[in-house]
C-alpha cells in the first residue's frame, strides 16, 4: 500500500479518536471517512459462518433499543478485541447499503476504552445514499413556528389542482449541522414520472410566496426510512388533505434516532 493509501486507511481511526459527545462536526467527518472507499474499510465480526458463506451472520448488540452490528476498524483492533470467531473485511459503504434497510447500525470498536462509537441506521442510510443529500442528525423536529400563511394557502390551492397529491404535511427541521429549514411532506397517490413532474411544478409555482432566506425542502411520505417523513407520519396532521382523513396521534421529536447516551451518535 502506498503512503497516501496508508494515510487514507487510518482516517477512520483518526476521526474515531476525536469524537466526543456534542462534537457533531467531528462525527460528521467520521461519517465522511467511512463513506470514502479509500478509507472506509471495517472488520465485521461474524457470529456464525465464514466470510462469503450462506450461513454467515454478523454479530448483534442492542443499545437503548437500537440494533447494531459490532465491528472493528483495523487488524490491530481486531487483535485487541480478543474476537476468536470469523470476521469479514468490507467497505463501510457496502455494509451501510446492506444493513440500513433492516434498521441495523454499526458499532465501531466496542472493546475500546469508553465503549467505542455507535453509528445508527439513520446515518448508515446517509452514507449509503449520499451524505450531502440528507441533513445531518440527530434532527430536532417540530411544528413550524414561522408564519407564512400565504405560502401554505397557495401550496394547498396548487395541490388541489394536482391530482397526484393526497395530502401535505409540514415540519421545521434543525439539523445537527447546517441551516434549519421547512420540510413539506408529500403524500402522493403514485410516484410515476408524470406525477413527479406535476408535483415539481406545484412546488415551483408556490415557492415565490416563501420569504427570502427561508430554505424549503420536500420529503416523500412513501419513504419508510426517512426520519423526517417518519416523524411527520407519527406527529403531525396534514395542512392539506384531499380526502380529509385524520392523521396519526402526535409523537415525540427525534424520530429514527436512538435516545441520547454516552458515546452514541
Amino acid at each position: 500500500m502506498s503512503a497516501s493509501g496508508t494515510a487514507a486507511a487510518g482516517q477512520v481511526e483518526h476521526m474515531l479518536r476525536q469524537v466526543t459527545p456534542g462534537r457533531y462536526d467531528v462525527y460528521e467527518a467520521l461519517l465522511h471517512a467511512l463513506a470514502d472507499p479509500a478509507s472506509g474499510r471495517i472488520w465485521m465480526l461474524l457470529w456464525n459462518g465464514r466470510p462469503g458463506s450462506p450461513d454467515a451472520q454478523y454479530g448483534n448488540m442492542e443499545v437503548d433499543g437500537v440494533s447494531y452490528a459490532p465491528c472493528v476498524t483495523s487488524a490491530q483492533e481486531l487483535s485487541a478485541s480478543g474476537w476468536n470467531r470469523e470476521h469479514e473485511v468490507s467497505g463501510a459503504l457496502d455494509i451501510a447499503r446492506s444493513l440500513y434497510p433492516d434498521r441495523y447500525g454499526i458499532w465501531l470498536n466496542p472493546h475500546a476504552p469508553g465503549g467505542g462509537v455507535g453509528i445508527p441506521w439513520t446515518d448508515l442510510r446517509r452514507i449509503a445514499t449520499g451524505l450531502d443529500r440528507m441533513p445531518a442528525g440527530p434532527l430536532r423536529l417540530s411544528e413550524p413556528a414561522v408564519e407564512i400563511p400565504q405560502f401554505y394557502a397557495l401550496l394547498a390551492q396548487h395541490a388541489h389542482r394536482t391530482p397526484a397529491v393526497r395530502s401535505l404535511r409540514r415540519a421545521w427541521v434543525q439539523p445537527a449541522l447546517g441551516t434549519p429549514y421547512l420540510a413539506i411532506g408529500l403524500d402522493l397517490y403514485d410516484t410515476g414520472p408524470q406525477s413527479v413532474d406535476a408535483v415539481r411544478a406545484m412546488m415551483q409555482q408556490s415557492i415565490p410566496a416563501v420569504p427570502d432566506g427561508l430554505a424549503v425542502s420536500t420529503v416523500a411520505m412513501s419513504d419508510a426510512y426517512d426520519p423526517v417523513g417518519m416523524w411527520l407520519k407519527a406527529a403531525t396532521r396534514p395542512f392539506y388533505d384531499r380526502e380529509a382523513h385524520a392523521a396519526p396521534a402526535p409523537g415525540g421529536p427525534g424520530y429514527g434516532y436512538p435516545p441520547a447516551a454516552p458515546r452514541t451518535y
